[in-house]
């Protein structure tokens, strides 16, 4: 059986077994590999995703789920590291060894696609589910917070 879905604004079809996860398809059928793999049980992070706008563990996300949705992948946000949040996140610093990277960012872009003028405690609960083995935590807040302004000002 296949699935038939949109991935970055461009339609794909999976012929993956249904519940095979997400994350699988994106990286081995469709060849985006920014997507990472970190655990596996939907806990750190790393493999997040928007489905249809809304961040989600694509590890744990059947491909069956995302039948005739909008899926977008990291590589989405730009392709020359243009994004307000890819800047932020290269003027902050922000990556350490890079691994939960992808996931960061797209947990961030979910949170600022809704909020404008994220709080602290906005962006610590919007990244909560982001474990980051480095501690970066609060370069992502800084990045995040600047990011917003660049948003705001645009």
């Amino acid at each position: 059986m296949s699935v038939d879905f949109s991935i970055n604004g461009k339609a794909a079809k999976a012929k993956a077994d249904t519940d095979t996860p997400l994350l699988w398809v994106i990286r081995d059928e469709l060849g985006l590999t920014g997507t990472k793999f970190g655990c596996g049980a939907a806990l750190c992070g790393a493999c997040t995703v928007h489905v249809d706008g809304q961040p989600v563990r694509s590890c744990q996300t059947p491909l069956s789920t995302v039948a005739g949705k909008k899926v977008a992948t990291v590589e989405s946000l730009s392709k020359d590291n243009s994004h307000p949040l890819q800047v932020a996140w290269i003027k902050h610093d922000v990556p350490q060894c890079g691994y939960c990277q992808s996931g960061q960012l797209m947990s961030a872009s979910a949170l600022l696609a809704k909020n404008k003028n994220p709080s602290d405690a906005d962006i610590d609960q919007a990244m909560s589910g982001n474990v980051c083995r480095c501690g970066t935590y609060i370069r992502v807040r800084a990045a995040i917070k600047d990011a917003a302004a660049m948003m705001r000002n645009a």
